[in-house]
């Protein structure tokens, strides 16, 4: 009954839903074709011009750079960093490396460096502009450049910001030895934008949560400065 049911005048069956389907699909390809193939083309052709670019451009010039910026480190290592900034004559300095390989990892981290070097040679401005473009996240520097940036606002006359980078700097509970030091600068940063209660509270953390520190061992005379006598 159920195949006399099937080819019945007037039925329709699975396998006609199925035809008129594809026919439809057909129908509509062949009316779209022209757009379909040309966004299929355009698709391949951002693939492999990706991928291309990786391999072809992008890994060689992070290649290039990381070997650059090398030279330049080892001048920052024994202090010289008029030349870690602009290079030897015959090795590229931090600055260069910025400008020729925009977009690397050795870039970014030159970044990081040419702020220390201007923060070391008292050009605060600088230090600020180059740290502030260091992108630290993920970093074994993340820290210290943030607390570098709190170091070369505060030069500035900038504490609201210089507080903001120290708070960032000492967010690390973990870390014995950088949480304490960025704890400490932000107390006196605190007390030189007048809020002592915040001051306080930075140094209590000291004594409380990194009681073997180097910041510790004096770190009462300045809760007592502030009336803390506990």
């Amino acid at each position: 009954m159920a195949n006399t049911a099937r080819k019945r005048p007037g039925s329709v069956t699975v396998e006609d839903d199925g035809l008129k389907t594809l026919e439809r699909l057909q129908l509509s390809y062949e009316k779209n074709k022209k757009r379909i193939n040309t966004a299929i083309t355009v698709v391949l052709v951002l693939i492999i011009g990706f991928f291309g670019y990786q391999r072809l451009y992008k890994a060689p010039r992070e290649t290039k750079a990381a070997g650059a910026v090398y030279h330049a480190q080892r001048y920052f290592d024994i202090d010289s960093v008029g030349k870690a900034l602009n290079g030897d004559g015959q090795y590229a300095g931090f600055l260069k490396i910025i400008r020729n390989y925009s977009g690397t990892k050795a870039a970014n981290l030159s970044h990081y460096y040419a702020g220390l070097c201007y923060l070391k040679m008292g050009d605060y401005k600088n230090a600020v502009k180059h740290l502030e473009s260091f992108n630290g996240k993920g970093t074994l520097v993340e820290t210290v450049a943030m607390g570098s940036l709190g170091d070369a606002y505060m030069e500035n006359g900038n504490i609201a910001k210089g507080i903001d980078a120290y708070r960032k700097a000492a967010n690390d509970k973990e870390d014995m030895l950088l949480t304490p030091l960025y704890l400490f600068r932000l107390g006196v940063a605190y007390e030189m934008n007048n809020k002592p209660d915040e001051a306080r509270k930075a140094y209590r953390r000291i004594r409380d949560e990194y009681p073997t520190s180097t910041q510790a061992r004096e770190i009462d005379k300045y809760l007592a400065r502030l009336g803390d006598l506990e």
